[in-house]
């Protein structure tokens, strides 16, 4: 399955790391600093208007060229062009991985089980491009003859959380007369505030399942379907002009009432947290019009071919993902945080928790064996400078070593005052501080007693990475989802994982479709005995207080 490539423990390269980790562990940034003025020049790299400088990070000349090594010998650049080639590198579900051809050229030609795909992705984006010019230009109307006004996007996973941080990524550049919103959780909470102060005859639900049978998808689209009718009138043909779908199940979207003209397909050669540039973005080009959207796509495409073509050491989504390994399993960096100095940002860390965590929370090889190394940190953070006022403090003086991602935009989209200077000086000090913090007698120095010193040490030599664009353009969304995505194929090449399945999600589901009739015994079913409880005794205590107490 591994083409030969030795476990990662046993690759030269790696004992390299760990022989060459004893030697650099108790470096400090401030000495590597002082002893390379150039570092903060030399260490970085730059590619299609992303800046990366990682000199802030625990690492020597030394580090990078056996990183380098260990992605050679992980048969990095194989997998890569493997990837791009179409083949079948999901080994567990015997699929391609191709969210590359969901933004490919219409000239490219990617070949799965012997048919050019790209000439399909562009039929989908050009049905996508004239549905959304329809629904904003007003040209579609709801059943009542009205336009559309309100777009609810509903899904769950790659389905939900690719669509609404597009949105709110890219809400500068919205149709501000439409309001947009997004209904995930099946708790019914969700959906009520989704549509509290809508009207049915002015709301177009946009239904997100491959299958068009995901339990919490579907449990949502029912009750939009029973609130949209009974906002009007009842007339199953309302449904068809109320509800599009995005799925590859045309029966079960014909049986729902959609019109199966309205279905937008896409392919298994995607996984959910890779689609949002596919229909499953169907939401996002509404919002922000066919154009915006084939800009993203640009991006995106930008860093494909960055990612594909350029030398590891200057390889933007190389270089992260070598840096991940490096700090997860030599230094044991059980987290990373991912922090935006961009509001629009606020559900970009949401976004990569799924894209990164689902797809390197792995415990097992590509051949099935167990691993012996870390593999997927937690992913998180907040849009700074928020952040800043609460969680910092733990990554600055806490006990747990968290490398983090500074993001930044040198153009505001919204220019107001001094405040544009003052984010970015955060940006700045922030990766400064937490890199060279202050030492006891820097703190004495200020007039500190002593007693009070200790409180006031900052240890520093705490890395970063800072990435820097020019604005937060739609382009620019593209480049970076796509820089993360990259990183996260490194980081589980480097691991020999299978970063494109998920069967994690899986058994909790399973369990639950088995517990939901246990739960919902009605009046109709009073007087009957009630079912046997073949949990463990927790589960089965759990479930029958519920059913008392409901």
């Amino acid at each position: 399955m591994t083409g030969g490539i030795a476990p990662l423990t046993a690759r030269p390269a790696w004992k390299a790391l760990e022989a060459h980790y004893g030697k650099v562990r108790g470096l400090h940034l401030r000495k590597l600093f002082a002893d390379d003025v150039k570092r903060g020049e030399r260490m970085t790299a730059e590619a299609a208007g992303i800046y990366l400088d990682y000199s802030k990070n625990r690492i020597t000349d030394e580090t990078m060229t056996l990183l380098l090594r260990l992605a050679e010998e992980s048969g990095l650049r194989e997998r890569i062009d493997a990837m791009f080639r179409g083949e079948k590198i999901n080994i567990t579900e015997k699929r391609a991985v191709l969210h590359v051809a969901l933004r490919a050229p219409k000239e490219a030609s990617i070949v799965v089980d012997g048919l050019n795909v790209v000439p399909q992705v562009h039929a989908v984006l050009d049905k996508m491009a004239d549905f959304s010019n329809r629904v904003r230009s007003g040209a579609w109307t709801g059943h009542t003859g009205r336009r559309i006004k309100s777009v609810i996007n509903i899904g769950i996973g790659g389905s939900d959380l690719g669509p609404v941080m597009a949105y709110e990524a890219l809400k500068h550049y919205s149709e501000r007369a439409m309001t947009f919103r997004f209904v995930s959780n099946v708790d019914g909470t969700d959906f009520a505030e989704a549509v509290r102060d809508l009207d049915p005859a002015e709301t177009l639900f946009i239904v997100s399942s491959k299958t068009f049978t995901t339990l919490e998808t579907m449990t949502n689209a029912q009750s939009a379907r029973e609130w949209s009718l009974k906002g009007l009138g009842g007339d199953v043909k309302a449904v068809a002009r109320h509800f599009v779908a995005v799925s590859t199940n045309a029966a079960e979207v014909a049986k729902f009432g959609i019109d199966t003209a309205n279905m937008f397909e896409f392919w298994d050669w995607v996984g959910g947290r890779y689609s949002m540039d596919s229909a499953i973005g169907l939401s996002t080009m509404v919002a922000v019009g066919p154009d915006n959207f084939r800009a993203m796509l640009d991006g995106f495409r930008q860093m494909d071919e960055h990612f594909r073509t350029a030398p590891f050491e200057r390889n933007l989504p190389v270089l992260m993902g070598l840096l991940a390994v490096w700090y997860t399993d030599f230094f044991g960096a059980q987290t990373a945080a991912v922090l935006p100095y961009e509001q629009y940002l606020k559900r970009f860390p949401a976004y990569l928790q799924q894209l990164t965590m689902e797809s390197n929370g792995k415990h097992v090889t590509l051949d099935g064996v167990r691993v012996d190394y870390d593999t997927g940190p937690v992913y998180w953070g907040e849009p700074g400078t928020n952040g800043q006022h609460s969680f910092y403090q733990l990554i600055h003086q806490g006990t747990r070593l968290i490398p983090c991602d500074f993001i930044g935009f040198m153009k505001a989209l919204n220019p107001l005052g001094r405040h544009h200077d003052m984010l970015l000086a955060n940006v700045f000090a922030q990766t400064e501080a937490l890199a060279f913090g202050k030492t006891p007698d820097e703190v004495k120095a200020e007039g500190t007693p002593d007693w009070l010193v200790p409180h006031r040490v900052f240890e520093g030599n705490r890395p970063s990475n800072t990435i820097l664009a020019g604005s937060l353009t739609p382009e620019a969304l593209g480049k970076l989802v796509a820089l993360y995505e990259h990183s996260v194929f490194t980081q589980g090449t480097i691991w020999s994982v299978d970063s494109f399945d998920q069967w994690g999600v899986e058994l909790g589901k399973v369990l639950a479709q088995r517990i939901i009739p246990e739960l919902e015994r009605g009046p109709e079913l009073e007087g009957q005995a009630e079912p046997t409880l073949i949990h463990d005794s927790s589960t089965n205590n759990l479930i029958r207080r519920y059913r008392k107490l409901k």
